[in-house]
């Protein structure tokens, strides 16, 4: 019969249970406070409903449509050899890198450990007379150590996700620098193929000019006109001159942006030919819906994505409440003071296995502290997240609307032209015939400047919100039956346990929406179902 336990031994039992439990970190009172916005519930605007039709979505190599090979060339050239773009790709390899780094805490560690020590032992009185006093010997040891750790909460594979998600949104930010530098490429063309065309109105309004000079100095020779008429006439010729020569500075400016974009020396800018792009071009309207104009832009991946990091954080902080269980094997040799491989015998041998267990009791607050601040931090990026939705639709309100104005104001514009050559045309042959004087002529030509000038600039402006549009929607369209942007399957998606981290792509082109917020604070280990469907390409 076993003896009764003490009273003071089951005592001091219970109080030490009841520390344990009292000290143990408490979740409650700790969770994240903001939601994602449906992007779909948004107000897109009228501009947005009001979109042609009959336009299509933009391709995903939307500046072929201005039919330029050199434009093709140079933005092939730019995504090559800009170092900005080559830094943001390298992020994405380092964040791969990171993934690979948080992934290996899935799976087991082994570690070894070999020691070879020969030691020549003093023959010093102060050890006595024993028999190792003068001797030389070997002093080896040989370790082979094992460790696991159960991942019982999901810390580990929330951890390795979390950090795959962010290689995503790095991946996501990468194709964003890309985009905003074929978009930066395609302005700069657009600048230098408008230069030109301003460089040829006014060449042709100063040839004019010299054809009137000439009108008049020969009215002059004839007794029909005055040394003021002449006078008169040459007077715009300097300003007409250096229009032309700032024409020539900024297409050679135009030509050195180009260069640097593409990370080439001014030198290079020098071999750019006049662009084969016509300011003429038309420019259409894409039309979908809000959310699917949105859905596929590089920042709005990159926030979602974040999101997805941040909501796998608070997984990884809430696992820091519970147990932590890590099973240990240790097997070594030891031996000293005998022969070389003495170590390698069985004798020499032990080996050590079993549990090892965790858990936190008191910590001041740490753990709530961090779970809190983790929790702000997806708030954080929830909020930038809804940001990026209401700034994406603003962006393509805004050039939905440019598109429209510049489309009416061109026809304006030709109108214009339209009146003012006529007007140009008439008070030439009335100077000709000495039906009127000279300012007549000044004033219509200046007019029909003006007018010439603005419509190659209104153009310019057109086809630059085209490409600023393109943008805005993306940087084009996705075709969904194109295999190399198929959507996987819930397989391909996230890794399994043990699995290789699959490639993260340097330019994704599809969305993969991340687990919805509310499963962030739901459970210390949701499934990886919560994930929507969709790829990073």
């Amino acid at each position: 019969m076993q003896s009764p336990v003490p009273k003071g031994l089951a005592a001091l039992t219970v109080l030490t249970f009841s520390l344990i439990i009292a000290g143990c970190a408490s979740t409650g009172g700790v969770a994240p406070q903001d939601k994602q916005a449906d992007a779909a519930r948004l107000d897109a605007g009228s501009a947005i409903r009001a979109a042609n039709t009959d336009a299509q979505w933009p391709a995903s190599d939307w500046w072929k449509s201005y039919n330029d090979a050199q434009l093709d060339a140079w933005i092939d050239a730019a995504i090559a050899g800009n170092p900005s773009l080559a830094a943001a790709q390298a992020r994405v390899r380092e964040a791969r890198s990171m993934a690979g780094v948080a992934e290996a805490g899935l799976l087991p560690q082994v570690s070894g450990n070999l020691s070879v020590q020969r030691q020549h032992w003093s023959d010093n009185v102060y050890y006595g007379p024993g028999p190792l006093a003068g001797a030389d010997t070997w002093n080896n040891t040989a370790s082979l150590g094992l460790s696991y750790h159960l991942d019982l909460w999901g810390q580990d594979k929330n951890n390795a996700e979390r950090a795959l998600d962010l290689a995503h949104a790095s991946a996501a930010d990468a194709r964003a620098a890309q985009l905003e530098l074929e978009v930066n490429v395609t302005r700069a063309y657009i600048a230098l193929s408008m230069n030109y065309a301003l460089l040829d109105i006014a060449k042709q309004t100063l040839a004019e000019q010299q054809k009137v000079l000439a009108l008049a100095q020969r009215r002059l020779a004839g007794g029909l006109g005055t040394q003021l008429d002449v006078s008169q006439a040459q007077t715009p010729l300097p300003e007409y001159e250096r229009q032309i020569d700032a024409l020539e500075e900024e297409i050679a400016l135009g030509k050195n942006q180009l260069a640097a974009l593409a990370g080439k020396g001014p030198g290079a800018g020098e071999a750019i030919a006049r662009p084969a792009l016509s300011l003429a071009s038309p420019a259409g309207l894409p039309s979908a819906l809000p959310a699917e104009l949105i859905g596929h832009r590089p920042d709005v991946v990159a926030a979602r994505w974040t999101v997805a990091a941040q909501a796998r954080g608070i997984d990884v902080a809430r696992a820091d409440f519970y147990p932590n269980v890590n099973l240990l094997v240790s097997m070594g040799g030891y031996a000293a003071a005998g022969p070389l491989f003495q170590f390698l015998k069985s004798m020499s041998g032990s080996y050590n296995a079993g549990p090892a267990l965790s858990l936190p009791i008191f910590d001041g607050g740490r753990l709530r502290s961090q779970l809190g601040a983790q929790s702000a931090a997806y708030d954080i990026a929830v909020d930038q997240y809804n940001q990026t939705i209401v700034t994406a639709l603003k962006e393509i309100a805004d050039e939905v609307v440019r598109m429209r104005s510049l489309a009416t104001q061109e026809d304006d514009a030709h109108r214009s032209v339209a009146v003012a050559q006529r007007n140009f045309d008439l008070s030439e042959e009335g100077y000709r015939r000495g039906l009127t004087d000279y300012v007549n002529v000044l004033i219509a030509q200046t007019q029909l400047l003006r007018a010439q000038e603005g419509v190659a600039r209104i153009q310019a402006a057109r086809l630059t919100a085209q490409a600023t549009l393109a943008a805005a929607l993306g940087g084009g369209a996705i075709d969904a039956a194109d295999p190399a942007v198929a959507t996987p399957t819930d397989a391909e998606q996230l890794p399994a346990h043990g699995k290789k981290t699959r490639d993260i792509p340097l330019a994704p082109a599809a969305l993969l929406a991340p687990r919805s917020a509310a499963s962030a604070s739901a459970n210390a280990q949701p499934a990886s179902g919560d994930r929507a469907a969709g790829a990073l390409n």
